[in-house]
């Protein structure tokens, strides 16, 4: 069964999880959100599909960005946020953590330096969340922004992640037609953590 992603919780304690680009420019601003011609490793958007977090790897990412995003948490305001997120009644992760090791994530993320932000995948297209846009009127704006020439990893995950909102399967057939590519580009351009996130959020359709 399906379980809710409990927000409420952070929106109480006014954790920030989402934050548009605050040092990048967008080249063209839309009633539907912005254009980053060059892109822009700023956006962090936790939190925004309804696919839940399924690996370790994936886990301390987002606590890193809800570190770096929230600079006045102190030590045990983050260990009390990452028990939460942690539990998996909550609807943020897949998989039971033991609290030896949680408390050790938490101890390792807390060390990071505040003043390099986190890794980020690169965006050049970013909608507003209450844009109310299809998935086709999405997918055909970002091909007109940044055409068909090359199909990039982050493409091909942001669709993945569309598909699996709008509660359909992850297919190579699906993506193919959705980024209006081959299937043959598809293959090619799909790197085995892709092939296996797709396989992770089709489990959790």
């Amino acid at each position: 069964m399906d379980i809710e992603r409990n927000l409420d919780y952070l929106n109480r304690r006014r954790i920030i999880y989402r934050r548009n680009p605050v040092d990048d420019e967008p080249s063209e601003t839309y009633d539907w959100g912005w254009f980053y011609k060059t892109g822009t490793h700023g956006c962090y958007t936790l939190f925004a599909s309804k696919a839940k977090v399924t690996t370790y790897k994936s886990l301390k990412w987002h606590l890193y960005v809800l570190w770096y995003l929230n600079p006045q948490l102190d030590q045990e305001d983050f260990d009390g946020l990452t028990e939460f997120i942690c539990d998996k009644k909550h609807g943020f992760i897949t998989f039971d953590v033991p609290s030896g090791l949680r408390h050790s994530i938490a101890y390792e993320v807390s060390l990071s330096d505040l003043d390099r932000p986190p890794p980020n995948k690169l965006r050049k297209v970013i909608f507003k969340d209450n844009c109310k846009l299809e998935l086709k009127e999405k997918l055909s704006i970002v091909g007109h922004l940044i055409g068909r020439k090359c199909i990039s990893e982050n493409e091909i995950y942001d669709v993945m992640l569309m598909l699996h909102d709008d509660k359909k399967r992850i297919t190579i057939k699906n993506l193919a037609s959705s980024l209006e590519c081959s299937e043959r580009t598809i293959y090619r351009n799909m790197s085995n953590e892709l092939k296996k996130e797709k396989e992770l959020l089709n489990n959790q359709l």
